[in-house]
């Protein structure tokens, strides 16, 4: 098992780069019965215990983990509403925990001024773009001031892309294709692919991390087992992937960072995925 981090030979940390809060202002009501089957038993009690910031640090060492980078979300229509002021508060003054804040540009005008107010003004230090949810296409002109603060401001942009289960989802707008685009336009921000493309393209996410310096692939959601399939070329690109768990729709966090160590790759890789590479995207 992966000892707790006082106990670790590497001095890689061990970084989740995609947890949701337990409990969200409102989810639709799909997304809590889709949940439900991850936790066949006592699932309002988890939920509920790890509604505290507290109770929620004491998960993330008991499984191993350093820090979370923690997502909030503004999809009402498909999945619910977690709003960056309940990821700011559940953060705040808790070194283990990342904020990363959300900015859906069909609720907010000045797209490049509220990501500054988000990260100057109450701390954020990366942002969760959901075009799937939010019916947008990522490389639309219109969320560009997004991405030029973002540049400027040296914060990660990670985006969902592939696949949803959750109704109301619109799949052709999580082609990271659409990446592309921004990999050349904004050379000097970090673009993360999350979920690797899921689904439908996992050859255009593996090909995009390999072929942009910028350009990261994200693991959450995916199972490890699977890894080598979706991405016949993991061993070449460990300085390019990022592990995360989707907790706590995925809440085996240990088991599956246990899971990409006993893949066939070097030990100096697995450290990468499962947190350098993280940590150097959010200067750790």
């Amino acid at each position: 098992m992966t000892p707790p981090p006082a106990e670790r030979d590497s001095p890689a940390p061990r970084i989740d780069f995609h947890v949701h809060l337990s409990v969200y202002t409102h989810h639709r009501e799909w997304v809590t019965e889709w949940m439900k089957r991850s936790h066949p038993a006592g699932y309002e009690d988890y939920i509920a215990r790890h509604a505290d910031p507290g109770a929620f640090e004491e998960l993330l060492s008991a499984e191993g983990v350093d820090h979370a980078c923690v997502l909030a979300e503004l999809s009402p229509v498909t999945t619910g509403i977690c709003t960056n002021e309940q990821v700011r508060d559940f953060c705040r003054g808790r070194t283990r925990l990342i904020p990363f804040c959300d900015i859906n540009p069909h609720l907010h005008t000045d797209l490049g001024e509220e990501l500054r107010r988000k990260v100057e003004g109450e701390g954020f230090r990366g942002a969760k773009l959901y075009p799937t949810y939010q019916h947008y296409y990522p490389n639309d002109p219109r969320i560009y001031p997004l991405y030029q603060a973002a540049q400027e401001l040296g914060i990660p942009v990670l985006f969902h892309t592939g696949s949803s289960v959750f109704r109301g989802s619109r799949m052709k707008y999580g082609d990271p294709l659409y990446l592309d685009d921004l990999a050349v336009d904004f050379p000097r921000l970090n673009l993360v692919i999350g979920h690797g493309g899921r689904g439908f393209w996992y050859d255009r996410a593996q090909f995009l991390s390999k072929h942009h310096a910028n350009v990261y692939l994200e693991i959450s959601g995916l199972p490890p087992a699977r890894l080598m399939t979706y991405f016949p070329e993991l061993p070449r690109i460990t300085d390019k992937v990022i592990f995360g768990s989707d907790w706590p729709g995925i809440p085996w966090i240990r088991r599956n960072m246990e899971a990409v160590g006993k893949l066939p790759l070097p030990a100096e890789g697995v450290d990468r995925i499962l947190g350098g590479n993280a940590a150097r995207l959010l200067r750790l």
